[in-house]
């Protein structure tokens, strides 16, 4: 009941009715988006987005071909201490393009379908900042975390077992093969792999779980 208040509520705030399918109830059965974001930053409210990467997944099956990816220009300067996270240089953003163009792209790319990806409420978060005043609301769509789906996968051997949530730990653990360069696009590949793969694990029914 209540997240059908907030959808609502969500879609009263929208500027523009061509932006009316975010809310659309028919939701294709087996399909996903995958979304994986490189900011300035880990703060939403003062960061900027420096790259989006997304890949759909239909069927059990990664999209490669129905991939995105864009680069955006920042407003401020980017610090040599960012750089050294996501390593994309100003010189790799010159044909970028403004943020603008970059949600009116990935909107009709997202849809109405769940967003799956790695700490993906802060992915969410970050769009979220730009689409209040770009469309006027937030993103309406179901949103689906890994590092959830791998701790409630994960047997452990007691009820004091640390486990570790790290992305290439989770990698490692499902014997998921690294793409080589770090970027958003090939962040959000990784992550299909690992939500396929997650998929067909059972839910850890075991005493410490």
């Amino acid at each position: 009941m209540f997240k059908k208040f907030r959808k609502k509520l969500q879609q009263s705030k929208l500027k523009d009715d061509k932006y009316l399918y975010l809310f659309d109830e028919d939701i294709a059965p087996n399909e996903y988006i995958v979304l994986d974001t490189e900011t300035t930053g880990l703060n939403p409210k003062k960061d900027e987005i420096l790259s989006i990467g997304a890949v759909k997944i239909k069927d059990n099956k990664i999209q490669v071909s129905e991939s995105f990816e864009i680069f955006i220009k920042p407003v401020s300067n980017i610090s040599a201490q960012s750089i050294t996270i996501h390593h994309i240089r100003p010189i790799d953003l010159q044909n970028g393009v403004t943020i603008d163009e970059a949600l009116e792209q990935l909107l009709p790319f997202i849809g109405n379908l769940p967003i799956v990806g790695y700490y993906i409420s802060f992915d969410i978060s970050i769009l979220n900042q730009y689409l209040k005043r770009f469309i006027g609301t937030t993103l309406p769509n179901e949103s689906i975390e890994l590092s959830s789906m791998y701790y409630k996968r994960y047997k452990k051997s007691s009820a004091h077992e640390f486990v570790d949530l790290k992305f290439d730990t989770i990698m490692e653990k499902l014997d998921i093969p690294r793409l080589g360069k770090h970027d958003a696009l090939n962040d959000a590949i990784m992550s299909a792999m690992i939500f396929l793969k997650l998929q067909h694990i059972p839910i850890y029914k075991g005493a410490y779980s």
